[in-house]
Formats: structure tokens, C-alpha cells, sequence
């Protein structure tokens, strides 16, 4: 599900030229820790995919890949039915959504919809290489690469986002975009020469132990006038104010802390970050994230006060996330 040869190749090329054979080695650590049934399922699952081809595919506005009249033209009916059932193989989708040759992945996400209140505060991505810390199924890396950014990696160790990634890449062809199976712990501790000009850390904070050793990490993944984007949960408060739920959170079990945005700039400045500012803060609604028929299970309304959507079951306030940018 990783093609090596384009990987190093695409690393030689962009500003972390060098790191090839640290990536190599850290992918295969941690695919011999995999659960082995699992990766094969989905190995075998990539190769019984019909061979659709297809010159048609959209990044920037979205992720579309093909047209429902080339699926018609390569598929019988019966087969498309049995490429709809494989897709559903690798349920839950959670990030997207998808447009796989008229298939429409309607995922537990819009995360076209954060990517749209993102984009337009960014430093133009174009020709830029990027770093995706928790990048899920890699949605946000295709819409980087839509960007034209030069080099797009997204690091999850998730088998399941590998073998999803691995699906929609299968039907783009070649491109400086990969999805590695590591987590941040798995990246080197301080990147002495090179370092990627934009990293992004979306949806991952609050799930950290240490939030602040996972600032410093990041900024020592990146150049010297890097750009970090940071999006996380937050409250409402001053910059003493961080919530530490005592359980779950949203039913949630490893929510460790939900800064307020004035604490989570004061948290950036500490960790050395300059030119800190907020520039989104949404609160998460039940048409943005919730489930369909690709993401059957529970999703945010089971987790909100069924009175009262202002708060999670437990009683905290319902998930609000800011964006913050920051330059090294």
C-alpha cells in the first residue's frame, strides 16, 4: 500500500531532502508491529479493486476522482454494486468527502468545510512541503496537493486511514502526496538540516498527554520559517482557564486538556512560537460532523445534552475548535 520507490523519490526532492532512509526505517518498525490479519485484509482488498482509469480528478475544489460515466463505461452494473460493497469494506470513513467516480463517500465529517475556514489564512501552500500530523485518511493531504503544494506526507498509525488513503490514491496515479503509518513519537526529534516549510496539527492537541512537548515537537519538524496551523478543542475563559475533564469528554476517554484560546496563544508563545494568531473559532454542529451510511456508529448528536447542544453528555461545553497559525 506504499509505493517506496515515489516516496523517496518525492522526499529527494523537497526541503527534507536527506531524511529518506530515516521515513524508510520508521515505516517498517512500525508495520512489524501491525496486527498482521488486519494489514493483509486490506492488502487484499486493494488488489481485488476493479482497475478503473480515468484522467479526470479535482483536488482543489474538492476530492473527485473520475466520472460516474467512465465507471458506467468500465463497470456492469453488477460490478459497480460489488466496487460500492468494497469501499464499505473499510467503514467507518470518517474524513472526506469523497467523489470516487460518481461513488459518493458521504463521511462522518465535512471536512471540506473546515478546510474552506482554514485555507483562506494561510501562506500560499504552492510548492511548499508539508507535514500532516494526525492526518486521518489523508483528505486534507489531497486538498494540500490541490493547493500545488511540492510535497504533502501525512502521518497516522491507523491501519484502517492507511488502507482508505491507499484506495483513493490507487485511482489518482502518481503524487508528491504519501500517507505513512507512524505517529509524531516515530518522527525525528529535531530535523538539523531541512525541516518542512508548513505543518499542520488538526484535531490531535487535546489528545496529548503533554500539549506542550507536542508544540515543541512540532516546531522542531520545522525549516526556520516554517508555518504551524493548530487546530484544537478549546473554552470559552482567559488565559488561566483549561479545562481537565475528570472523565470522558463527548464520550471521549482520552481528552486530556481544552485550553481556552487565550491560553492556547499564551501555551505558543512559551513553546517559542512567534507572529501567534487566532484566526477561527467554530463550534462543531451536527450537519458538520454526524453519521451516515458510510459512518454508521454514534457520532455527535449522541454526544450532545439532548436539552441543551450548548453541552456534551457529561455536562462540559459542547466541542468548539479554534485555528491558530504560528511561524517558528
Amino acid at each position: 500500500m506504499i509505493d517506496y520507490d515515489c516516496l523517496t523519490q518525492d522526499i529527494a526532492r523537497s526541503s527534507i531532502a536527506g531524511w529518506e532512509d530515516f521515513f524508510l526505517s520508521a515505516v517498517r518498525n512500525r508495520l512489524k508491529q501491525y496486527t498482521h490479519g488486519e494489514l493483509e485484509e486490506w492488502q487484499n482488498l486493494m488488489s481485488e479493486l476493479p482497475a478503473l482509469s480515468t484522467r479526470t480528478y479535482n483536488l482543489k475544489d474538492s476530492v473527485s476522482i473520475g466520472t460516474k460515466d467512465e465507471l458506467n463505461q468500465q463497470l456492469t452494473p453488477d460490478e459497480i454494486n460489488r466496487f460500492i460493497e468494497q469501499l464499505k469494506i473499510l467503514h467507518p470513513w470518517r474524513k472526506g468527502p469523497f467523489d470516487l467516480f460518481g461513488v459518493q463517500i458521504n463521511t462522518e465529517w465535512r471536512s471540506d468545510w473546515k478546510w474552506d475556514r482554514v485555507l483562506k489564512h494561510l501562506s500560499p501552500l504552492k510548492n511548499r512541503t508539508i507535514l500532516d500530523v494526525g492526518c486521518g485518511n489523508g483528505y486534507h493531504c489531497l486538498r494540500m496537493s490541490g493547493e500545488q503544494a511540492r510535497f504533502v506526507m501525512g502521518i497516522d498509525p491507523s491501519q484502517k486511514f492507511l488502507a482508505q488513503f491507499s484506495v483513493i490514491k490507487k485511482y489518482i496515479g502518481k503524487l508528491p502526496v504519501h500517507l505513512l503509518p507512524i505517529g509524531i513519537e516515530d518522527m525525528p526529534a529535531s530535523m538539523e538540516h531541512g525541516g518542512f516549510d508548513t505543518v499542520f496539527s488538526m484535531g490531535v492537541l487535546y489528545h496529548r498527554k503533554s500539549p506542550v512537548n507536542h508544540l515543541l515537537a512540532l516546531k522542531n519538524l520545522m525549516g526556520t520559517k516554517g508555518e504551524l496551523v493548530l487546530e484544537t478543542l478549546v473554552v470559552d475563559g482567559d488565559k488561566t482557564t483549561v479545562l481537565v475533564p475528570s472523565g470522558r469528554y463527548a464520550q471521549m476517554r482520552n481528552v486530556w486538556f481544552l485550553p481556552s484560546v487565550a491560553a492556547l496563544e499564551l501555551w505558543l508563545a512559551k513553546a517559542g512560537f512567534k507572529n501567534i494568531r487566532t484566526v477561527d473559532v467554530n463550534q462543531t454542529s451536527t450537519s458538520e460532523q454526524r453519521a451516515t451510511d458510510w459512518m454508521t456508529f454514534h457520532s455527535l448528536q449522541n454526544y450532545l445534552d439532548p436539552n441543551d447542544f450548548n453541552k456534551t453528555v457529561e455536562g462540559h461545553p459542547a466541542p468548539k475548535r479554534a485555528v491558530l497559525i504560528a511561524n517558528k
